[in-house]
């Protein structure tokens, strides 16, 4: 309990900065970044001066888990939850006014007789930009179930000739059950041949032939946490052409990598890593920005982008993605999940990025 009690002071501090008497937390992911507590419905009332007024609240159905889950709150059992709590609380009552809807708004009105509702979107997001160490270690379990589904599936001869990227993708996904995984992180990519070149292709019933790029781009959700990798593959010996652009991405993940440092501006890090790509004349191919945060969503700031805004801090996760897409040939595209550390930056996601031929 220490790590989510730990982080409601750190949102305590924010409250007392901007004026709040308390916050009213909704969103899920964010009631679980602060409580625990993973069911499908629930609210915090955070108190901006102690826990002990602090109050969680859930219905009948999640009574006996959110007693194991949030042992340290106050709980009430009720619903809807947002205007039970809103209906407790006091003074400046800030709301996540990037999650509460319009129909949502007014309902709290009608129930906070006692307080004045105050615009207060991003306040928890903001905290959950760095991670702390438990989230890490999270994201790391993610990282290497992801890494051993793939070593299983390569090693158990998943991508041969005649394989649908339909087929690929289910294997894969159930190979990261098998290593540890709740679930996919998100629907698994698997494009082959000129496939590759759709950055965010749908398998389909396509066949796996000799020549074949083959794109895998997949991860693994363990304690709610989300990694994130992409590999490309050649099925047979790769075309010098096949060489050139896979070197060429592989120059350019490496330059984004070594630009993630704290204090860094995060679209200086897209540009070392695209600089490399328009060098060469592939600049319109990359077709993206170079990366994205990753935690309890699998896209979460900061956005490594040319247009990104801020800079980067040590604890802060983050893809790094770049790409080129070759219309109608192929591409390629090599991620990494990584921490941002003082010391430069911690590689989660540990397949080799050497042009794999299978």
């Amino acid at each position: 309990m220490s790590s989510y009690a730990a982080r409601r002071t750190a949102l305590r501090q924010e409250l007392q900065a901007t004026g709040l008497d308390a916050l009213l937390v909704t969103n899920l992911l964010n009631v679980r970044y602060l409580t625990g507590f993973t069911g499908s419905n629930g609210a915090v009332l955070i108190d901006a001066v102690s826990d002990d007024k602090t109050v969680f609240c859930t219905d009948g159905r999640y009574l006996t888990q959110s007693a194991k889950q949030v042992p340290d709150l106050e709980r009430l059992i009720d619903r809807p939850c947002d205007a039970a709590l809103a209906k407790k609380a006091k003074g400046k009552l800030g709301f996540e006014s990037h999650h509460v809807t319009v129909d949502g708004l007014e309902a709290l009105r009608s129930t906070a007789e006692k307080a004045e509702l105050t615009r207060a979107g991003g306040l928890v997001e903001k905290l959950r930009l760095v991670k702390d160490e438990i989230e890490i270690e999270a994201l790391r379990m993610a990282c290497a179930a992801a890494d051993r589904a793939l070593a299983a599936l390569i090693g158990h001869g998943g991508l041969r000739q005649g394989r649908t990227e339909r087929e690929v993708a289910r294997e894969l996904e159930s190979r990261m059950l098998d290593h540890g995984a709740e679930g996919p992180s998100f629907a698994t990519i698997v494009a082959f041949g000129a496939n590759s070149a759709v950055p965010h292709h749908a398998p389909t019933d396509a066949t796996l032939h000799a020549g074949d790029f083959i794109k895998l781009d997949f991860g693994a959700l363990v304690d709610g946490y989300h990694s994130d990798m992409t590999r490309t593959l050649v099925l047979g010996k790769p075309a010098d052409w096949q060489r050139e652009l896979y070197d060429l991405v592989a120059r350019s993940q490496q330059a984004g990598h070594n630009a993630l440092k704290p204090g860094v501006q995060v679209s200086d890090v897209d540009h070392a890593s695209r600089e490399v790509i328009e060098k060469a004349g592939h600049g319109d191919e990359f077709l993206h920005g170079l990366g994205h945060g990753v935690g309890l969503e699998i896209h979460e700031a900061p956005a490594l982008s040319k247009v990104g805004d801020g800079t980067l801090s040590a604890g802060m996760a983050v893809t790094v993605e770049p790409g080129v897409y070759l219309s109608g040939r192929g591409g390629v595209r090599i991620e990494d999940t990584l921490v941002v550390r003082e010391s430069g930056p911690e590689l989660l996601t540990l397949t080799t990025k050497e042009l794999v031929v299978v």
